[in-house]
C-alpha cells in the first residue's frame, strides 16, 4: 500500500509539473484590455528612438537638385529551397523556378539627404536579412541602416527557409542560413550598385483608381486601393517606376511548388518592355486585402492578366507628368517597442502565454520607417498593415497636399495590425484573433507615430492632424 502511494504521489507531481508547464508556457491565460498606451514603458522607450532618429532630417525651403540611381539583382535561391506563405505545403521544396526573383533599389539625393528604397519578390524582409544587409551597405558605402527603406511584395511563392523558430518553421519551412546569406548578399549589391550608379535626375508621381483588382478579404468595408507610381528619369533618358499597390500575391495557391513573383512580377515585366526602363514593385498595405484578378481560365493567365492591366494603367497615366529637378529628400527609422504578447487564437477572452512569443520566434520589437520624396510620404510598418487603417490615414493628409504611401513588411514582422474597433469583436477572425500579435490598442499606437513622423518629415509646412 505505500509503495503503491509514492507511485501516484509521483504521477501526481508529474502532472502537476506537465500542467503547470504547459500553462507557464502555451496557456491559456486572460487577456489585458488596457488601452492606456501613453503612459507605458514601451511608448515613452520608442518615443526616445523616434526623437534621437529625428535629428538627423534636414529640411529646406530650396532643396537640391535630384540625383538617382537604380539597380537589380536576382535573388532566387536553389531550387529544393521551401517556399514561404503557404502552411499548408508543410515546408516541402520547390520544385523549379517559374519567374525570377528580384531585388530592386533607388537610391534618391537632394545633396544633403540620401534615402535608398528597397522592393524585394519576398514573403517579407526578415529581421537577420535585413541586418545583414544593413552591416555589408555600411562596410562599403556611406549609407546608415536609418536610409535604407525595405518593403517586400508579399509574394506566397518567394523562398522560406530564412527564419529560426517555430513560426518560421510553419511560414516558411525548415531554416538555413545560407538562404539568409544568400538573400542579404544580393540585396545589398543591388542597394550598393544603385546608390553608385546616382546623377542628375527628375522625378514625376501619380495615383490611380485601382479598386477593380482589390477586395476586402475580411469584412465588407473599403480599402486603400490606390496604385502609386513614381517615375524617376535620369538626364540621358534611362527611366524607374517605383510602383506601390495593396493587394495580396495571393492569385497562385499553396499547391504552387515553383518560385515566382506572381502578378507583381508581371507588372514589372510589362512595364520593363518599355526601352531603358526598370520597374520596381512595393508591397502596400496588405492587411485584409485580397487581388480581384481578371477572369481567365487558370492562375498562371490570372497573375499575367492582372500584372499586364495594372502595368497599362501606370503606362497610362505617365503622359503629360510635370517632373521635379528640385526634390526635398528625407528619411529616417527607429525601432518600435511593443506591448506585451497577446495572441487569442480561441476566443476573446484567453490569450496564448507571454512566453509563447518567445517559443515561435516573435520579436518584442519592430522597425518603423519614413521617408520623404518630395511631397510623397512613405511609411513602413512591422506588419501585415491594415488597408482600412492605411485609407484612414490618407483622409488626413488628403488636405495637405501630401501623397501617402504605406508599406507593410519593414524588415520585420510584428503580425497584423487591424483597426482596433473589430479587436473583440466575435467571433475572431484569422486577423484580428491569431494573427493581431499585440493587443488592444495597437492601431491607436502606430497611428500617434505616424502623426509624429509625419510632422517632422513636413515641419516646414507646419503638418498637422
Amino acid at each position: 500500500m505505500r509503495k503503491l502511494k509514492k507511485i501516484l504521489l509521483v504521477l501526481v507531481i508529474i502532472i502537476v509539473l506537465i500542467v503547470g508547464s504547459f500553462l507557464l508556457f502555451i496557456g491559456p491565460w486572460p487577456v489585458y484590455r488596457s488601452t492606456d498606451f501613453k503612459s507605458a514603458k514601451y511608448y515613452q522607450k520608442t518615443l526616445t528612438e523616434l526623437k534621437n532618429a529625428s535629428k538627423n532630417i534636414h529640411l529646406s525651403e530650396t532643396p537640391g537638385s535630384l540625383k538617382a540611381g537604380w539597380a537589380s539583382q536576382i535573388i532566387t535561391p536553389p531550387i529544393g529551397t521551401p517556399l514561404g506563405g503557404y502552411s499548408d505545403r508543410k515546408g516541402k521544396p520547390s520544385t523549379g523556378v517559374h519567374d525570377e526573383l528580384y531585388a530592386k533599389a533607388i537610391a534618391l539625393s537632394d545633396g544633403q539627404d540620401t534615402v535608398v528604397i528597397v522592393g524585394t519578390d519576398l514573403l517579407l524582409v526578415p529581421p537577420n536579412v535585413a541586418d545583414k544587409v544593413r552591416r555589408e551597405v555600411g562596410e562599403k558605402i556611406q549609407l546608415t541602416p536609418e536610409q535604407i527603406y525595405f518593403t517586400a511584395s508579399h509574394t506566397h511563392c518567394g523562398p522560406g527557409a530564412w527564419a529560426p523558430g517555430v513560426a518560421g518553421k510553419i511560414t516558411g519551412g525548415k531554416y538555413n542560413p545560407a538562404i539568409v546569406d544568400h538573400l542579404a548578399r544580393n540585396i545589398a549589391e543591388a542597394i550598393i550598385n544603385a546608390y553608385k550608379q546616382m546623377e542628375p535626375a527628375k522625378m514625376a508621381s501619380g495615383k490611380i483608381d485601382g479598386s477593380n483588382y482589390i477586395r476586402n478579404r475580411t469584412r465588407k468595408e473599403p480599402v486603400d486601393s490606390d496604385l502609386n507610381f513614381m517615375l524617376v528619369e535620369q538626364n540621358r533618358g534611362n527611366r524607374c517606376y517605383v510602383v506601390r499597390f495593396s493587394a495580396h500575391p495571393t492569385i497562385y495557391d499553396g499547391d504552387m511548388m515553383q518560385f515566382s513573383a506572381e502578378f507583381p512580377g508581371a507588372l514589372q515585366r510589362f512595364i520593363e518592355h518599355q526601352p531603358k526602363t526598370t520597374a520596381i514593385y512595393l508591397g502596400g498595405a496588405l492587411g485584409s486585402s485580397g487581388p480581384k484578378a481578371p477572369e481567365a481560365p487558370d492562375a498562371e493567365s490570372r497573375v499575367l492578366a492582372m500584372g499586364n492591366e495594372l502595368g497599362q494603367l501606370v503606362l497610362d497615366n505617365s503622359q503629360n507628368l510635370t517632373f521635379k529637378e528640385q526634390v526635398e529628400i528625407a528619411s529616417f527609422a527607429f525601432l518600435v517597442h511593443m506591448p506585451s504578447f497577446q495572441v487569442r487564437p480561441v476566443s476573446a477572452k484567453w490569450r496564448l502565454s507571454p512566453l509563447a512569443g518567445k517559443i515561435m520566434g516573435v520579436p518584442p520589437y519592430g522597425w518603423f520607417q519614413a521617408c520623404r520624396v518630395g511631397d510623397i510620404l512613405m511609411i513602413g510598418l512591422p506588419f501585415d498593415f491594415s488597408s482600412e487603417t492605411s485609407r484612414a490615414w490618407k483622409f488626413t493628409t488628403s488636405t495637405m497636399d501630401l501623397d501617402l504611401w504605406t508599406t507593410s513588411f519593414s524588415s520585420a514582422y510584428c503580425g497584423y495590425l487591424s483597426p482596433d474597433k473589430y479587436y473583440w469583436q466575435e467571433p475572431l477572425n484569422y486577423e484580428t484573433g491569431l494573427m493581431s500579435w499585440f493587443g488592444p490598442s495597437c492601431e491607436a499606437y502606430f497611428t500617434d507615430l505616424f502623426q509624429q513622423s509625419m510632422q517632422c518629415l513636413f515641419s516646414i509646412k507646419q503638418a498637422s492632424l
